[in-house]
């Protein structure tokens, strides 16, 4: 990609997980760090809908953005049907994003969320191993979520996990536009 370290791998595996809040985040600033540089960037979110204030500035920086945008609720709110929508929003957006991983058109791919997806039994452990695996050399890929599988962590080559000491949402205090979302 853009390193100068020609001992370096072309491409790694980045997992930001964990209880706390910030890995979206981090997310986007190493989206935004890679568009800066001159790499092509898509931002893919599953289950996710509702609309976050990152997104617009994604775009006008040439970022490209796919969403579950059908989802509304967080998947313990959902019923049946809903959930059964949910699953078929996910699995459409994985196929795009695995088409992505191969083709070699990106520099970084971030799946938010997609851990998440996974253990909510709307993807597949086994498919999203399969296609990190299978992504292009030059294709670097950030996951996020909560509770990764342990070959999820043993894939990546960057594990962050990040732990909620402190939160306001312990107050009662609920998500404040502009910092949550």
């Amino acid at each position: 990609m853009f390193d100068i370290n020609k001992n370096a791998p072309k491409s790694m595996v980045h997992l930001y997980v964990g209880t706390g809040k910030g890995k979206t985040t981090a997310a986007v600033g190493l989206a935004v760090r890679c568009r800066g540089n001159g790499g092509k960037v898509k931002f893919i979110q599953f289950l996710k809908g509702n609309e976050s204030a990152e997104l617009a500035p994604l775009k006008q920086l040439g970022i490209e953005i796919l969403r579950t945008d059908d989802v509304k609720k967080f998947t313990f709110q959902m019923s049946e049907q809903e959930k059964e929508e949910c699953s078929i929003n996910c699995s459409e957006c994985f196929k795009e994003a695995a088409d992505a991983l191969v083709n070699g058109d990106y520099n970084l791919i971030v799946l938010d969320e997609v851990i998440d997806a996974v253990n909510a039994h709307m993807l597949k452990k086994e498919e999203l191993i399969k296609y990190i695996q299978e992504r292009n050399p030059n294709t670097e890929v950030v996951m996020t979520g909560r509770n990764p599988a342990q070959e999820i962590i043993d894939l990546s080559d960057y594990y962050t996990f990040m732990e909620a000491k402190k939160h306001p949402y312990d107050k009662g205090i609920f998500a404040r536009k502009g910092i949550e979302y």
